[in-house]
């Protein structure tokens, strides 16, 4: 029989896994809830220290904690290192949600707060709860995943708007293009629906940006 992944094991007779699932909601929420105002970064685990996305990643973290923001990642290497050793370094609270992964994830050693899951739906919601901002670095499925989610909330109006900024025009204006000509022109989404994203490369502006919509 081939190995079954978490969803699958949530049968009837194994509710006690539910007693999990909340032990992860209480555990995230007792550890971040006086966090303050904080920016959600995303990008590639794999992203390189010498790569410049990593050192993008590592000066806008530490002039978010300059003006008073904490940071929050996933705690793992490649961009969310980066963020946290920006934050870090910057003598600011730097946050990672760790995700239990059978490759890939490891903790860094920036993140002063460490918060660990399981489930990546609840690892999601304490993204999100936290968050006044999100700010995705050049990244795969996952970066995708957070992006995407959180444009259907707000679009949805499930969630308040907040600025969600991309870094990295080389990376992202193809992504953005499509979802123009093939979205938008289809009529698979409203007009103004991609107003809830912003394409800044400047480490400066999108500090600047995020001030102008969040009150520190």
């Amino acid at each position: 029989m081939e190995r079954q992944f978490l969803i699958d094991d949530l049968k009837l007779g194994e509710s006690w896994r539910l007693f999990r699932i909340l032990g992860e909601f209480v555990e995230g929420i007792e550890t971040l809830h006086d966090l303050g105002p904080a920016v959600s970064i995303f990008g590639s685990a794999r992203t390189r220290p010498d790569d410049p996305i990593y050192q993008k990643a590592v000066q806008i973290a530490g002039l978010l904690v300059n003006n008073g923001f904490s940071v929050i990642t996933g705690g793992g290497g490649g961009v969310m290192e980066a963020a946290n050793k920006g934050a870090a370094q910057a003598g600011g609270p730097s946050v990672g949600l760790n995700i239990k992964l059978p490759f890939e994830q490891k903790p860094n050693a920036y993140a002063d707060i460490q918060v660990e899951f399981n489930y990546f739906f609840i690892r999601k919601v304490m993204f999100l709860k936290y968050a006044s901002a999100y700010l995705a670095m050049p990244g795969g499925f996952g970066t995708l995943d957070e992006i995407f989610e959180v444009m259907t909330l707000i679009q949805t109006k499930r969630v308040k708007p907040f600025p969600i900024i991309l870094v990295g025009s080389d990376y992202w204006s193809g992504l953005l293009t499509w979802i123009k000509e093939r979205l938008r022109a289809a009529g698979m989404i409203s007009p103004d629906d991609l107003d809830i994203i912003q394409l800044i490369d400047d480490p400066e502006q999108v500090v600047a940006t995020i001030k102008r919509f969040v009150i520190v």
